[in-house]
């Protein structure tokens, strides 16, 4: 199947941008785009990024890039989300995990207050994921569009596409929300606290006020330990760790299992790029998420025209799939057309990334029109 072009990261920037919370500033962030835009404006689908990834969704941006985006599975010529008939747009979001890395432009607490001259750190405002949203509509807005074919996202992404429906109705006709929500329960908050207080646990990250000292990497790593555990399947975590048969930890405290420094291993190389406080940032706009931003989630539903899809992971402990069933069945109760099905693998969370070719079918007859599920 033919690849996509190499593709460009461009910047977008947004003056006096007003968050939900009241707070007013500039805002940068990067997009990127794949196949070419209509006379029209009308075959622009967007997709939304997930917690720790960013607008990188297909793809290379160099030929020596060891890997392509994320769902370059499902998006390029002749896929699923085909490029051949979309312009398919993606945005960093504001607050991005990791604003260290140069293929990432985002604006958040690493970045520069300019009344200070420095890192903004937690003086940097609450976002929420309605903030995303409104961010990406600027720039669609600036390009020209005025509608959306479809919107389309994973786990943090399929709130701000739910959110999409929700907040600007006559915009989207179609929404797939993949392993996402339409709100997160007391459970789930409680787990990704957890992230929080792990980077909160270091000593480094001095109240957030680290940029001068370097990042708390203890804390970042015990948090995306978290991340990674709570987005993976047992049956994956053990295929690819070392069973804990180690003698050593049975008569030295001190000692680690295998699997453990492996673990602690894997996430120091993923760590390179990431700011602590972007992850503080990140965990409380998605505790705080609702579709519709504040309010009843079934009394924001109301306001959904588009035509629906959920597609949680069967095996997800991160978001478990009775979160998308709960907003499906709302959606089913108000009258609106909304569809279910599950993705089986064996990643769990993950395998909204990592299985998403199993679902192409699925997703381009829900594109087409037709579609198959619950």
């Amino acid at each position: 199947m033919e690849s996509l072009p190499l593709v460009e990261k461009r910047q977008f920037s947004l003056k006096q941008f007003q968050t939900q919370g009241g707070a007013v500033l500039d805002v940068t962030v990067g997009w990127e785009a794949y196949g070419e835009l209509n006379t029209d404006a009308s075959n622009v689908i967007l997709i939304t990024h997930y917690f720790s990834g960013n607008s990188h969704a297909a793809g290379r941006y160099r030929t020596s890039d060891a890997e392509p985006g994320y769902w370059d599975a499902i998006i390029g010529p002749g896929k699923a989300i085909d490029t051949n008939r979309f312009y398919v747009v993606s945005v960093d979001s504001l607050a991005n995990l990791q604003p260290l890395s140069p293929d990432v432009i985002t604006t958040g607490p690493a970045s520069i207050n300019s009344a200070t001259g420095h890192p903004y750190g937690l003086d940097f405002p609450v976002v929420a994921i309605r903030d995303f949203v409104n961010v990406q509509k600027a720039l669609l807005e600036s390009l020209g569009i005025t509608a959306l074919y479809a919107v389309v996202g994973p786990s943090m992404g399929s709130f701000q596409a739910l959110d999409w429906a929700v907040a600007y109705p006559d915009w989207v006709p179609r929404m797939a929300s993949v392993i996402g929500a339409g709100q997160l329960d007391a459970w789930t908050v409680l787990g990704l606290e957890r992230w929080s207080d792990a980077v909160k646990s270091d000593p480094a990250w001095q109240g957030g006020d680290y940029y001068a000292s370097g990042q708390p990497a203890e804390g970042i790593n015990l948090a995306l330990g978290y991340l990674f555990l709570d987005a993976t399947a047992p049956a994956s975590i053990n295929s690819l760790y070392a069973p804990p048969i180690d003698e050593l930890p049975c008569t030295d405290i001190r000692a680690r299992h295998q699997c453990v420094t492996q673990h602690l291993a894997a996430m120091a190389a993923k760590a390179a790029f990431v700011d602590a406080n972007s992850i503080l940032y990140l965990v409380r706009a998605s505790q705080n998420f609702i579709a519709g931003f504040s309010g009843n989630l079934k009394d924001n539903l109301e306001r959904v025209q588009a035509r629906c899809l959920f597609m949680p992971a069967s095996h997800d402990r991160l978001l478990m799939p009775y979160l998308a069933r709960h907003a499906h069945e709302l959606l089913q109760s108000l009258g609106k057309d909304s569809h279910y099905q599950e993705i089986d693998g064996i990643w769990g969370h993950l395998d909204g990334i990592a299985s998403i070719s199993s679902q192409a079918e699925t997703l381009r007859r829900f594109l087409e029109g037709g579609i198959m599920g619950k």
